[in-house]
């Protein structure tokens, strides 16, 4: 290391009273100086300095570290905790420069995580560090207690991990109960004498759901077995654990694109008013030009996102860049600000399998650019998970009925009978899910882990 840490002190002034000068608005920032083997480590876990036990981190730290070693993929330059204050890892074996722009960079994340809206209705900056503790310290005192036991634990977290983004996509969703419905109909005809004498007629002839469990579709299958499912109290609590973590996670997921190029966008901008030596400023533009790189065969969130903020900011203004970053999330982004005219300068184009070999079946023309544009959107954040939900359960002998939202794009028929296994594994009772398949309607049936397919 060819520098002292007072040196990135120093550095981290100056990044502060630019990004703060600039507009940025930020959690307090607290950055730690960590060796690459510590970052591996907090990959694994996705970054969090507490988590609990469980063998898929264990297993994710050996494919990084595996693949590191034999340079096959490179290690992150930083990893920024979505807290207050916001929490960010350097790596020790950067060079002085990437030090710079990762600083730099860590203040666009921390500026995004407290000003987006996904973020500010769906997570709590201030308690996750202490949520993440919590959960771990629990679940370690399930396993140290002798009438559960590792095995047990492991068990309902590997079935809740399998379905967890199986949950609502609206972020911040707050949620109305069935009870609760019929209690505000109540309460809102019972002063009304005229239609008080028939208003149970009225709310079963308006209402037919309100016995029906659920009354609309649910997409939350965590939230659904853990308040109908036939389960000890610790059980709900792992599940719940993971619902929660979830939670925190997903905001992130929908922002990938945005939050990326936001972080770059501003890397650059707030570099550009340094005045690095010239010892400094040719690897910046090297740095740089690696992270926002094009993908070929994919997309570089990077790449994307940076390139559309700058975008609209030359069309739009300061102000503009500012209010997207506040309003959007990847899907919004990409179908809003993603023109014709960048699709040509990006080299976007889509491809499809067709006899055995791929073939571009979309370019950036007048009708082609939507179309890319549209398999962009539908093609991020959660959009790349299948949307399944409950329909019902059955009140006699609680059969759960999931359906598939069926967009076009058919269920991995292996993968779905493994996840179905795993919901069975939780709810205890026969599992059904409809889908399409072909152009055709499917029911997979699950039956004391059994799958048999109906047509």
């Amino acid at each position: 290391m060819e520098y002292i840490l007072k040196d990135l002190e120093n550095w981290n002034e100056r990044i502060e009273g630019i990004a703060e000068n600039i507009g940025l608005d930020f959690y307090p920032q607290e950055f730690e100086i960590i060796g690459y083997k510590d970052m591996l480590s907090y990959e694994a876990y996705i970054g969090m300095p507490s988590r609990y036990p469980h063998w898929s981190f264990g297993k994710s730290y050996e494919k990084n570290s595996t693949v590191y070693k034999y340079n096959l993929t490179g290690l992150p330059y930083e990893m920024v905790i979505n807290s207050d204050p916001c929490i960010a890892y350097l790596m020790k074996e950067n060079t002085l420069l990437l030090q710079i722009l990762t600083i730099a960079h860590v203040y666009g994340h921390n500026d995004f995580f407290k000003n987006n809206r996904l973020f500010k209705d769906g997570t709590r900056a201030a308690s996750t560090v202490e949520m993440f503790k919590f959960h771990a310290d629990m679940v370690r005192s399930y396993i140290n207690d002798p009438s559960i036991g590792y095995e047990r634990v492991e068990r309902i977290l590997d079935a809740a991990h399998a379905i967890k983004l199986q949950t609502s996509r609206v972020i911040g969703e707050k949620r109305i109960e069935g009870e609760v419905l019929k209690q505000r109909l109540l309460a809102d005809y019972k002063n009304n004498s005229e239609v008080h004498s028939s208003l149970d007629a009225y709310v079963k002839l308006a209402f037919p759901n309100l016995n029906k469990i659920p009354i609309e579709p649910e997409e939350d299958i965590l939230y659904f077995i853990i308040k109908y499912g036939d389960m000890e109290e610790w059980e709900k609590c792992l599940l719940e654990f993971v619902r929660q973590e979830t939670a925190y996670f997903l905001p992130q997921i929908e922002t990938k694109i945005m939050n990326e190029g936001w972080a770059s966008f501003w890397h650059y901008n707030i570099l550009k008013q340094l005045d690095l030596p010239d010892s400094l400023y040719l690897e910046f533009i090297k740095r740089h030009n690696d992270v926002i790189a094009p993908g070929y065969g994919s997309i570089n969130p990077y790449f994307i996102g940076f390139k559309i903020f700058e975008d609209i900011l030359k069309r739009y203004g300061k102000e503009k860049i500012f209010e997207v970053r506040a309003l959007e999330r990847d899907e919004s982004f990409l179908r809003k600000y993603l023109t014709q005219e960048l699709c040509v300068e990006l080299n976007l184009f889509q491809y499809a399998a067709k006899n055995g070999d791929y073939i571009i079946s979309e370019v950036a023309d007048d009708g082609g650019f939507k179309n890319i544009r549209n398999t962009l959107s539908s093609s991020c954040g959660v959009n790349t998970v299948p949307l399944i939900r409950v329909a019902e359960m059955s009140q006699n002998d609680k059969t759960l009925i999931l359906e598939h939202v069926f967009d076009g794009r058919e269920l991995n028929i292996s993968y779905a009978e493994a996840t179905l296994k795993y919901i069975y594994e939780l709810w205890g009772h026969t599992v059904t899910l409809k889908t399409t398949q072909l152009g055709k309607q499917i029911i997979f049936v699950c039956e004391d882990k059994k799958i048999t397919i109906k047509k």
